[in-house]
């Protein structure tokens, strides 16, 4: 079979590294919570391999690299009906999976990488988990606590409904071709949050309109937002990435 040849223009990095393509299969559904699985951007199956070698998960994949999926296809490993040539931020997660609990791995496209973990938090009721490679700067920025220099609203946003766990970090070598970066990867899991206890959606403007001016403390940069009453409450001393998620709800509800 002939080599698939990475695509800048589509942010590829082929993993080489059996022993680290190991290590990030072994850390998805490590507690067996759920069976339905989609792998986005599989590129030439580095990690399709040994997915396929776990008997507790029901795998498809995607990719909208048409020259991957005839690779693929080739290779004559799992069912074409689980091979889909798509683009993964316009599917329909529910139809797929039929509204069943599902999780999510990758060795993600580094343009894109963000954007699809905003695609799992459109799907939060039903995303288990999401194990994933990263450019190691917007892992960092994903798994930071409050306090970080690095922490923000992919950070807030993300924490909110998963508990995030950054697990390794990797070498620029381990690729076809090799990233200018480092890489890491890190878990995702879902956690005990139904709702939070504020309207989402002022909450979601709220953590934007914070980190937009980031060096400013919350009473200006939120300052258009906040009753003459409550200027003098404590929490708007603070910069954004000084409040936890839940003085974030907190927030939400005081400006609500």
């Amino acid at each position: 079979m002939q080599k698939v040849r990475a695509k800048k223009q589509l942010g590829q990095h082929f993993l080489t590294d059996l022993n680290i393509a190991q290590h990030t299969v072994d850390a998805f559904n490590s507690e067996r919570k759920f069976n339905k699985t989609l792998e986005v951007g599989p590129g030439m199956g580095v990690l399709t391999d040994l997915l396929l070698q776990r008997d507790d998960l029901d795998l498809h994949i995607v990719d909208i690299d048409r020259d991957s999926i005839a690779f693929l296809k080739e290779k004559g490993l799992m069912p074409e009906n689980k091979i889909i040539e798509g683009d993964f931020l316009q599917m329909n997660l529910n139809q797929l999976f039929a509204g069943e609990a599902f999780g999510i791995i990758g060795n993600f496209p580094y343009n894109i990488s963000t954007q699809i973990l905003f695609k799992a938090l459109e799907y939060k009721d039903r995303v288990v988990e999401v194990v994933g490679m990263f450019q190691k700067e917007v892992a960092e920025r994903i798994a930071s606590p409050e306090g970080s220099k690095v922490y923000g609203i992919t950070s807030v946003l993300l924490q909110a409904y998963f508990d995030i766990e950054y697990l390794f970090t990797v070498d620029e070598d381990v690729f076809d071709p090799p990233p200018k970066v480092k890489s890491a990867v890190i878990r995702l899991r879902r956690n005990d949050t139904f709702k939070l206890n504020c309207n989402e959606k002022r909450f979601t403007s709220i953590v934007k309109m914070a980190f937009n001016q980031r060096r400013k403390t919350m009473r200006n940069s939120l300052k258009s937002l906040i009753p003459t009453e409550l200027k003098e409450n404590e929490i708007f001393n603070k910069r954004p990435e000084q409040l936890s998620v839940d003085e974030f709800v907190e927030l939400t509800n005081l400006l609500d």
